[in-house]
């Protein structure tokens, strides 16, 4: 079987939960060596990466392969705005940065990932 690559778009806090309900039962479904998984968050769906909660369950995933994404305009915007800040220093190892999540979305589906909205 082909290896599954599917992309996991949050911009909205509240669906973080579905969003990572959803990877849980895709690997439970096809199991983590079939498949290739990446979640970006962007806008305000990155404070999610300051919530202990959601990062003890996102390690695990991580663990098991899935990779997490941050769009760093994101990042910048809520500091600057004044909103809930998470520095990019102060993100766990296992969030990587990207410039802008936008491109980061077109550049994941030229590889052929499915486009997720959760």
């Amino acid at each position: 079987m082909k290896r599954l690559k599917v992309l996991f778009h949050i911009n909205e806090i509240e669906r973080w939960d579905t969003a990572l309900g959803n990877i849980i039962n895709l690997l439970k479904d096809v199991g983590e060596d079939a498949v290739d998984a990446v979640v970006l968050g962007n806008g305000p769906s990155i404070n999610a990466y300051g919530n202990e909660t959601k990062l003890s369950v996102m390690k695990g995933l991580s663990e098991r392969g899935v990779r997490f994404l941050a769009c760093r305009n994101s990042l910048r915007k809520m500091c600057s705005s004044g909103d809930s800040c998470i520095a990019e220093d102060a993100l766990s190892s296992f969030i990587e940065v990207v410039p802008a999540g936008i491109t980061a979305i077109i550049r994941i589906q030229s590889d052929g990932y499915a486009y997720v909205k959760p």
